[in-house]
């Protein structure tokens, strides 16, 4: 009789399991737009070359074409160029409230939708999301756009894309500005060493874990998203939620968590300390990052070098958008004035 009931109990965990997973799967599936609509809006946009000095545009580089925000493309020559990589789940839209500062203060500024973000940048395979090829997309989207040298400023992922581009492309970058994740090699010394961050990072698991991810982000009109956006823009939040709609938008942004650790990236095989002058901005109350591996970059930091905390979360520029804006015009406009002075590394 004991075993009888066990048998049927486990049957019937195994049909609730089934019909959640069914459920989940439909509910997923029912939210896409398979329209392409995003895309197909995208591929309408002008070419870099024929665009505008500022707008949305689409640029071919790295044997892609990417969707970017660009302003102060304008006549006067040699104007210094500014770089903004987002991270997840947002794309160039994040940077709506910076990018006209920056041309007003005298830059041109191209922010794109990175890999697996542009609809026509999105390839199938895994080994394509590597952070060296992320990278690579960084210094094609430079030279596309004429800019030997330029600043960079990136947030989350693209904060990660931009301490690879500073440590492997140091002669390219001007100045760099971090948002929110530290230094690489910190940041490996925190989730070894620090059970705060460990648990912090603890998402990693499931953001890796392929079809659930995909499954719960779009769950019920993607309500774990909606949520997430609820306190950004309005123009913001129709974006993101317009590209992570189409299918395999959010595989192909996930896909950058399931390629850590894969590929020739390897902090054993570089020099991890900076001589590029760097502002690093964190939020004290960001639930992603903890203290430990902030207090860890000083010791990788070899150029000039200033780190500001802020009472802020995760999303800096939406907790405290002038902070930043204000934060990042005086390190960029600082640079720009000292760069004779300051020693480039061999």
């Amino acid at each position: 009789m004991v075993l009888r009931i066990f048998k049927y109990t486990c049957i019937g965990l195994v049909v609730l399991i089934g019909a959640l997973v069914l459920g989940l799967a439909i509910s997923a599936n029912m939210a896409l737009d398979s329209d392409l609509n995003h895309t197909r809006a995208s591929k309408q946009l002008p070419g870099f070359a024929q665009a505008s000095r500022s707008g949305l545009v689409r640029i071919s580089a790295n044997g892609m074409t990417f969707r970017a925000r660009i302003a102060g493309f304008d006549s006067i020559p040699d104007k210094p160029t500014v770089i903004l990589l987002h991270g997840f789940p947002v794309t160039s839209a994040m940077w709506i409230e910076l990018i006209e500062p920056l041309a007003r203060a005298g830059f041109q500024v191209v922010a794109f939708d990175q890999r697996g973000y542009s609809p026509e940048a999105r390839p199938a395979n895994l080994d394509a999301y590597d952070v060296d090829k992320l990278t690579d997309d960084v210094m094609a989207v430079a030279d596309a756009v004429g800019a030997s040298q330029f600043h960079l400023v990136g947030h989350d992922w693209g904060a990660a894309v931009g301490w690879s581009t500073v440590l492997t492309y140091p002669e390219r970058v001007l100045s760099w500005t971090g948002l929110s994740i530290a230094h690489p090699a910190a940041f490996s010394q925190a989730l070894e060493n620090d059970s705060d961050q460990q648990s912090r990072s603890g998402y990693f698991a499931l953001f890796r874990t392929p079809w659930l991810s995909e499954s719960i982000f779009s769950f019920n009109n993607f309500s774990l998203l909606r949520g997430l956006y609820q306190t950004m823009l309005r123009d913001q939040a129709d974006e993101y939620l317009a590209v992570f709609s189409e299918p395999k938008a959010l595989t192909a942004a996930l896909n950058w968590y399931r390629a850590m650790g894969t590929g020739p990236g390897n902090l054993d095989e570089i020099n991890t300390d900076v001589h590029t002058p760097t502002l690093f901005i964190w939020g004290n109350q960001d639930a992603a990052v903890g203290r430990s591996a902030i207090d860890a970059m000083a010791a990788y930091m070899k150029g000039p070098y200033r780190s500001v905390e802020t009472n802020a979360g995760h999303w800096l520029l939406t907790d405290e958008p002038q902070r930043v804006i204000d934060e990042v015009l005086r390190h960029i406009a600082y640079v720009g004035n000292h760069l004779p002075i300051i020693a480039r590394p061999p």
